[in-house]
C-alpha cells in the first residue's frame, strides 16, 4: 500500500565536513563571527558554511561590490548564524529529509566556469546562468527604452540602483538556505521594467550546473543565483525560468532565489521549469511582492533533483489583486518533490488560485505539499481557493498534504480541497472496454492528469518541450 499523510486545517482564531580553499586571503568580505545574540542558536556546521561561502568571495583586491549586494551579505551573516541547520524536528521540514546535503562535502563555487551554451531556437532577450554566475546575454539590443536585463556589477544606471538598493533593504527574510544565498551569491541579475512598459516577449534565464561530483560522490559543489524582478506601475513581463543538470547524473546544490515586485496595475507572467540531475538538491524561493490591482500568475513543472524543495511566498499589499499559482510535481525515481508555499492577503477584494498537482510513480518516490492561505481581517470580499491532487502509482509511494486555509477576514469566499488516489478502475474500464491495452490506457489518464498544469504555459514550445519531458519520465518509470 502506498503510504499517505493529509493533514487539512482550517484555522478561525478567536479574536562533512567542507572543502574549501586554503589560500588565505588578505580580507574577508563579511564578518562570520557569532554576535551576542546568535550564540544561542550557535551551529558549527552553519558557521564553517559561512566561513566557505566568505571564502568563494572575490577578494578584497577586486573592485568592491555595489553597496546593495554587500548590505545584502552583511545583512545575511546575522540571520544564517542565528539559524541552525533544519532538522526533521523542525515544523516546516518535518517531511523534508536535508542530510543528505549536510553529509555531503560542500564546496561553494568561487568562478564562472568554462562552459558553453547554445541558445534556444527563440528570439527572446536570454540569459545563461551558469553555477551562479551570468555568462552569456543575446537578444537584448531590441529592449524597449528604460528597460536593463543584466548584472547589478555592470548596472550604471543610479536610479535603478537606487531602486535595486531600496527593494533590497525592505526585503522580507528567509530562512536559512535564503540566507545562504544572501551570503554567497557573486552577483545579482536584475530584470527592471519602468513605468506602463510592457515587454512583448518575456525575458529567458536559463540556469545551468556545470560542476559537480560524480555519481555516489561526497563532492556537492554549491552555486547561489539570484535575481530580482522591479516592475513599476503598469509594466508587464513574462519571465521564463528553466534549471537545466548538464551533464545527467552529476551531484551539486542550486540554491536559488528570485524576487519580484510587481508595481500598481502591473503584470508578471512566470514560467519555471526544473529539470535538475535525479542526484542533485534543488532548494528555492521564489518572494512575491503585489501592490494593488497587480498580477502574478506563475506556472512551476518540477521533475528533477534527488531532493527538490520550493519556498513561495507571495504578499498582496493591495486591494484588487490577483494571484494565480499552478504548479506540477513528478517524482519519477528516488526523488523528493516539496512544495511551501504562502498567500498572504491583507487588503480588499483580493483573488487568488492555487492548484498543485503530483505525480508519485517510484515506489521509492516521495512528494510535499505544504500550502497556506492567510486571509487576514482587512481583506474582506477575497475571493480565495486552492486545491491539490496527488496521484499515487507505485507500492510505498509517499505524499504529505497539508493545505491549511486561515480566515480572519468575515465577508469572504474562501474553499480548499485535497484528494490523493490511484487511477480509478472506472476510467481504465472506460478505455478497456473500447478496446485499448491497459498500459496504453495507464499512460494516457497519466499524462492529462499533469496535462491540465502543462497546457498553462504560455509559450508553445516551451510546452512542447516539457510534455516531452514528461512522457520520456513516465516511460521509464513504468
Amino acid at each position: 500500500m502506498a503510504a499517505i499523510a493529509f493533514t487539512p486545517h482550517v484555522q478561525r482564531p478567536p479574536v562533512p565536513l567542507f572543502s574549501t580553499p586554503k589560500t588565505p586571503k588578505p580580507k574577508a568580505r563579511v564578518s562570520v563571527q557569532p554576535s551576542s545574540t546568535s550564540q544561542l542558536a550557535y551551529d558549527p556546521f552553519v558557521h564553517k558554511l559561512a566561513e566557505a561561502l566568505d571564502d568563494s568571495l572575490p577578494s578584497s583586491s577586486s573592485s568592491s561590490p555595489p553597496s546593495a549586494l554587500q548590505n545584502l551579505r552583511d545583512s545575511s551573516v546575522e540571520t544564517l548564524l542565528s539559524t541552525p541547520w533544519p532538522t526533521r524536528k523542525d515544523e516546516p521540514f518535518r517531511f523534508t529529509d536535508t542530510s543528505f546535503i549536510k553529509n555531503s562535502q560542500i564546496k561553494p563555487i568561487s568562478r564562472p566556469a568554462g562552459f558553453s551554451t547554445t541558445p534556444e531556437d527563440t528570439k527572446f532577450p536570454n540569459l545563461d546562468i551558469i553555477d551562479g554566475f551570468v555568462v552569456n546575454l543575446s537578444n537584448l539590443g531590441e529592449l524597449p527604452n528604460g528597460v536593463y536585463v543584466g548584472s547589478l556589477l555592470e548596472l550604471s544606471e543610479e536610479r535603478i540602483m537606487k531602486r535595486v538598493s531600496d527593494f533590497l533593504s525592505s526585503s522580507s527574510q528567509g530562512d536559512l538556505f535564503w540566507s545562504i544565498n544572501g551570503i554567497g551569491a557573486p552577483d545579482l541579475t536584475v530584470i527592471y521594467v519602468p513605468a506602463g512598459c510592457r515587454l512583448e516577449s518575456p525575458v529567458y534565464l536559463r540556469y545551468f550546473a556545470n560542476e559537480g561530483g560524480d555519481n555516489g560522490s561526497a563532492k556537492l559543489p554549491l552555486s547561489n543565483p539570484r535575481v530580482l524582478v522591479l516592475v513599476e506601475k503598469g509594466g508587464e513581463v513574462g519571465i521564463i525560468e528553466e534549471f537545466l543538470g548538464g551533464d545527467g547524473n552529476k551531484c551539486y546544490w542550486v540554491n536559488s532565489v528570485l524576487e519580484v515586485m510587481v508595481g500598481e496595475g502591473g503584470k508578471v507572467r512566470h514560467s519555471y521549469v526544473q529539470n535538475q540531475s535525479v542526484n542533485a538538491a534543488h532548494i528555492k524561493w521564489t518572494s512575491v511582492r503585489q501592490e494593488s490591482a497587480s498580477t502574478y500568475e506563475l506556472v512551476e513543472i518540477s521533475t528533477g533533483g534527488k531532493l527538490s524543495r520550493h519556498n513561495l511566498h507571495v504578499q498582496q499589499l493591495g486591494p484588487d489583486t490577483i494571484t494565480e499559482l499552478s504548479t506540477l510535481h513528478l517524482s519519477a525515481g528516488d526523488q523528493t518533490q516539496d512544495l511551501h508555499s504562502s498567500i498572504v492577503l491583507d487588503h480588499p477584494r483580493g483573488y487568488s488560485r492555487q492548484l498543485h498537482k503530483c505525480i508519485v510513480s517510484h515506489s521509492e518516490g516521495k512528494a510535499v505539499f505544504d500550502g497556506n492561505v492567510k486571509v487576514n481581517r482587512y481583506a474582506q470580499q477575497t475571493d480565495g481557493g486552492q486545491l491539490t491532487r496527488s496521484l499515487l502509482l507505485a507500492p510505498r509511494a509517499t505524499v504529505n498534504v497539508k493545505p491549511n486555509l486561515q480566515i480572519i477576514a468575515d465577508d469572504v469566499k474562501c474553499s480548499h480541497g485535497a484528494a490523493i488516489s490511484d487511477l480509478e478502475e472506472t476510467q481504465l474500464f472506460y478505455f478497456l472496454a473500447r478496446g485499448i491495452k491497459l498500459e496504453t490506457a495507464r499512460k494516457a489518464l497519466v499524462y492529462s492528469f499533469g496535462a491540465e498544469v502543462i497546457d498553462g504555459l504560455p509559450y508553445p514550445w516551451m510546452k512542447k518541450k516539457v510534455e516531452s519531458q514528461i512522457k520520456e519520465l513516465l516511460e521509464g518509470s513504468s
